[in-house]
């Protein structure tokens, strides 16, 4: 019981300020993505602080993951290093035995990683695509802001206002360059206003000048108009665009078995199976050399979870380019991982060594001569 109570206590520390620090750090990585994004127009600025949770949430799983296996190896390094284990061994407790309170302690954050890459990983996707697609398909003149050049939903229209007049929907100088039809046009204004006409918008121009050329033909014209109404696009509506395999549901991606959708189904219950390795990776790779400090062991822990998570995303782009099957990759990736991390394990509480036997040397006989 002592021994068990000790190193959950442990594990909890260690683990909640890993978790800590490891979420500011992915949480500033993600503020500067989103403010990039929202800087591109790629999203409304109102909404970065909201856009910034749903992608929190879609990285959770990850960083639950490293936390608890950064968790478990510094917990078992350090009483490596205190002597503690020599305590342990010497009781009767072998290096298995840890495999218990280790899992003891790391179901909860399993089965929420389960949870989250299974439910909430898509639910998230889906929330962050809306944000988008409402932000693209809003109507041309909802995306103008003053002193900024703004291109239309459609690509063919490019708006610029000097002024915003607050509360009026009017503004001053204003400029279009619109490229429709084969015609090329220019129009400025000193000063324009919106207008809803039925169920079109307008908006109306007033003292202007307007320059249109045809394409290929060096001909202008140039008329000057003391009012002048442009149609904008209006959408309201949201177009069904395409369904990606993220945004589908587990159900979605189970009865729809395509090459994207069992790739994604494989990536995602990859989460959970990698965090069930990485409990029995940590028990079988702490360790420390007192010769080669107490970073080393570290470096090489890190690097083996890098280089599994990265198998688990190639495994997916090999289920869509058809270079595996779906339940192979299951079998071979996760549990070749598991075989590898229990037989090290194996290994190391029998304490067994792989070493050549050499033949017995013959000592040479010394023959002693008479004396003459």
């Amino acid at each position: 019981m002592l021994f068990q109570s000790s190193i959950r206590k442990e594990l909890a520390r260690t683990f909640g300020a890993t978790l800590v620090v490891l979420i500011t750090v992915i949480m500033t990585i993600v503020l500067i993505r989103t403010l990039g994004q929202a800087s591109r127009g790629a999203i409304s600025p109102q909404d970065v602080m909201l856009f910034m949770a749903y992608s929190g949430l879609g990285r959770l799983p990850t960083i639950l993951t490293i936390s608890l296996f950064i968790a478990m190896v510094s917990t078992l390094s350090r009483m490596y290093r205190d002597s503690e284990m020599v305590v342990w061994f010497t009781s009767g407790q072998g290096l298995a035995g840890f495999l218990r309170p280790m899992f003891q302690f790391a179901w909860p954050v399993l089965l929420l990683i389960t949870l989250m890459a299974v439910f909430v990983w898509p639910w998230a996707n889906q929330q962050t695509k809306n944000m988008q697609s409402r932000y693209q398909q809003r109507g041309d003149l909802d995306r103008i802001a003053p002193g900024q050049f703004q291109e239309s939903s459609s690509g063919n229209r490019v708006f610029f206002i000097d002024r915003d007049l607050a509360g009026e929907q009017a503004s001053t100088n204003v400029f279009i360059a619109a490229n429709e039809k084969g015609k090329s046009s220019v129009t400025t204004a000193r000063a324009g206003r919106i207008e809803q006409r039925g169920e079109n918008q307008f908006l109306m121009l007033s003292n202007g000048q307007r320059i249109e050329s045809e394409t290929g033909k060096s001909a202008l014209k140039i008329s000057d108009f003391e009012e002048y109404g442009v149609k904008t696009s209006q959408s309201d509506v949201l177009g069904t665009a395409p369904s990606e395999a993220k945004l589908l549901s587990t159900r979605a991606l189970v009865k729809d078995p395509t090459r994207s959708n069992l790739g994604e189904l494989a990536w995602r219950l990859g989460l959970a199976l990698s965090a069930i390795n990485f409990v029995v990776l940590a028990v079988a790779l702490a360790s420390v050399n007192p010769r080669g400090g107490r970073s080393g062991n570290m470096i090489f822990v890190m690097l083996a979870f890098v280089v599994y998570n990265n198998l688990v995303n190639l495994g997916q782009n090999w289920i869509f380019v058809g270079l595996i099957g779906f339940g192979p990759l299951l079998l071979a990736l996760h549990g070749g991982i598991l075989l590898l991390g229990l037989a090290w394990l194996a290994k190391r509480h029998g304490n067994w060594r792989f070493k050549r036997k050499h033949a017995p040397r013959l000592a040479p006989l010394a023959v002693r001569g008479s004396a003459p």
